[in-house]
């Protein structure tokens, strides 16, 4: 073809102005153009415009070494909600699970023990045999982090115990005096969150490996925290049960209150999770049925921008892929959601398990997959199918 004679530059200015269908339209009509289009530089400006690529919105690369043509396409299942869902794991009593996702290996809490399982390549279900086990509480897991070297447990025994991921060895301290209901871990620091109405903070650093550095009373039950990337302040999330914001940033070395997010939350509207998308914008969920979306650099006392659960049901857990999608998971039959944050209406709702009233404790996800895990079970949605071809 003629077109593919130009300058690179000058191509490439061409087919940005076309959509995926126009491109993989061209793409079929020599060998040459077919190459060509299969360049990640051809699509990334339409990958940073949609939701789940792993492209971030600072231009950060979550998995390059899957094809941003591909993922645009497999983009383009979960706006349609185009998926197949699939039983994972099954255990026969009720528990409140945690998971985690780190690159090909997938973290479940169950009881008091914590497995890890690595994802097999081929589909993203997860191998038969577990690759470590991780023990040591007395009572359930409440929560756990990851670092690149360690796994942080803490648990309903009030101990919060250091594992190393590469080997048997592990640290465990108690903690607090009542169970460790959230953890959070970054740059040396850690952060623990208590019912006995304390946060506190850790040292992961070789010379004060384990110590406790300071001690917060919260005067209310702490349900959530979350390290800043910065690592300079940290947030937390309370009951709202008390006369405090449920929502307070802190000093990270200094432990000074920094501010309070919000300034109308109702009596025991707690937050029951928060994640981070940079220093100054984070996501916060609760009881209250609200997605909030706070922007530290524009105002601390009001979100910049909120999604309701439709249903009225609390909203245990949130992830994001630090760009245009949030998934929710929500308090009653499983409930997973998928927003956009540029549209105000949920993107596509998907019921886990119609037939029983179990709350999603926690999810996760990739750019083909999404992990939730119930009260009773482990499910997965593949939006790898063959409804991805129809843009074509």
């Amino acid at each position: 073809m003629l077109l593919f004679q130009l300058p690179e530059d000058v191509l490439f200015l061409v087919l940005s102005y076309l959509d995926p269908r126009s491109l993989c339209r061209l793409s079929q009509a020599c060998k040459r153009s077919y190459q060509f289009i299969s360049r990640d530089v051809v699509w990334r400006k339409i990958a940073k415009g949609i939701i789940n690529t792993g492209l971030t919105r600072q231009g950060i690369d979550s998995c390059p070494s899957i094809p941003l043509k591909d993922r645009v396409r497999v983009s383009h299942n979960w706006i349609h909600g185009v998926c197949r869902k699939e039983v994972l794991l099954k255990w026969k009593i009720n528990l409140l699970p945690w998971i985690q996702l780190d690159c090909d290996v997938l973290y479940l809490s169950q009881a008091a023990n914590i497995s890890a399982y690595h994802l097999r390549a081929e589909g993203g279900k997860l191998q038969k045999n577990q690759v470590a086990l991780f023990k040591g509480h007395q009572e359930d897991v409440c929560r756990f982090t990851l670092t690149d070297t360690h796994l942080i447990s803490a648990g309903g025994d009030g101990k919060i115990i250091l594992h190393d991921k590469g080997s048997d060895y592990s640290v465990e301290y108690y903690g607090h005096d009542q169970e460790v209901n959230c953890i959070d871990c970054k740059g040396g620091v850690i952060v623990s969150g208590s019912r006995d109405k304390t946060a506190k903070i850790w040292a992961l650093t070789p010379d004060r490996f384990g110590q406790c550095l300071h001690t917060i009373p919260m005067y209310d039950r702490v349900w959530s925290v979350a390290i800043s990337p910065s690592v300079c302040t940290f947030v937390t999330g309370t009951a709202c049960c008390e006369n405090f914001a449920p929502l307070r940033i802190w000093d990270t070395e200094r432990c000074h209150l920094v501010s309070c997010l919000g300034t109308e939350f109702r009596r025991g509207a707690g937050v029951l999770d928060i994640i981070y998308e940079s220093p100054f914008q984070l996501l916060t969920c609760g009881y209250d049925t609200f997605i909030r979306y706070w922007d530290l650099r524009v105002c601390s006392r009001k979100c910049v921008m909120e999604w309701e659960e439709p249903h009225d049901s609390a909203l245990y857990c949130i992830k994001s892929d630090k760009n245009h999608m949030i998934a929710s998971g929500s308090s009653y039959y499983g409930v997973v959601r998928l927003w956009d944050k540029r549209q105000t209406r949920c993107l596509q709702m998907f019921q886990l398990a119609p037939t029983t009233s179990s709350p999603v404790y926690s999810l996760c996800f990739n750019s083909t997959h999404l992990y939730a895990a119930l009260a009773s079970v482990l499910y997965s949605l593949d939006f790898r199918t063959a409804g991805s071809q129809s843009w074509k």
